[in-house]
């Protein structure tokens, strides 16, 4: 973990949940550095307002900040989301639990099988060459009674990951594939429903805890 402290804000690094999206760098080039020797976050660089925006466009959370200037810490989204990543993880944007215990806005969750970080992604699904499309069939569509709210993660002993909360997963584009209460994503890299669980995990011996 890596905290920088700016003048008007503060820049919290957590390596372990970085996926790699690069809109650090991309964004504020001159605040995130890449490829260098030494420091690479200068939170002076760049006005604290802009890297709210890029912090926020982090969906791994690995970036988070607290700021020193007055303005507004970041909030609760008004609808929880849950997005597929074409041959990658689930990104969750939402208030978050895992196993009752807070974790921040934003996740992205393995759905390969093969992160060494286990409920979390770490970009091993390009090394494991996971195929999953970003835009599988719809299920339920229904209209929920909230969209807000605490959203927990229930990682199953040698099987899916249990999300209770009001939650909206959707397709790399956008497009809504389920809204629900409580679900099962698939852990394991090869149900025949993904991102949902089937019970594969079963047949072909998956291990986490």
């Amino acid at each position: 973990m890596e905290t920088v402290r700016g003048g008007k804000i503060t820049i919290i690094f957590d390596g372990k949940k970085c996926i790699h999206s690069r809109h650090c760098v991309t964004g504020a080039p001159l605040t995130f550095l890449a490829n260098v020797e030494g420091p690479w976050i200068r939170p002076d660089e760049t006005s604290a307002e802009h890297l709210v925006e890029v912090a926020h466009l982090c969906p791994s959370g690995a970036i988070r900040y607290e700021r020193h200037d007055g303005g507004p810490e970041e909030q609760a989204p008004e609808v929880n989301v849950a997005r597929i990543r074409e041959n990658g993880p689930i990104a969750i944007n939402a208030s978050m639990t895992l196993n009752g215990e807070s974790i921040g806005l934003r996740a992205t969750l393995c759905r390969c099988g093969a992160s060494n970080n286990k409920p979390f992604c770490d970009g091993s699904h390009t090394r494991a060459g996971f195929a999953a499309t970003g835009e599988p069939a719809a299920r339920n569509v229904e209209a929920l009674a909230a969209r807000k709210g605490a959203v927990n993660l229930a990682p199953q002993k040698d099987g899916p990951l249990m999300v209770e909360g009001n939650l909206e997963v959707c397709t790399g584009t956008g497009r809504v594939v389920e809204r629900c209460v409580k679900t099962w994503l698939c852990r394991c890299g090869q149900s025949q429903s993904k991102p949902f669980c089937d019970g594969t995990h079963k047949k072909v011996g998956f291990t986490a805890d």
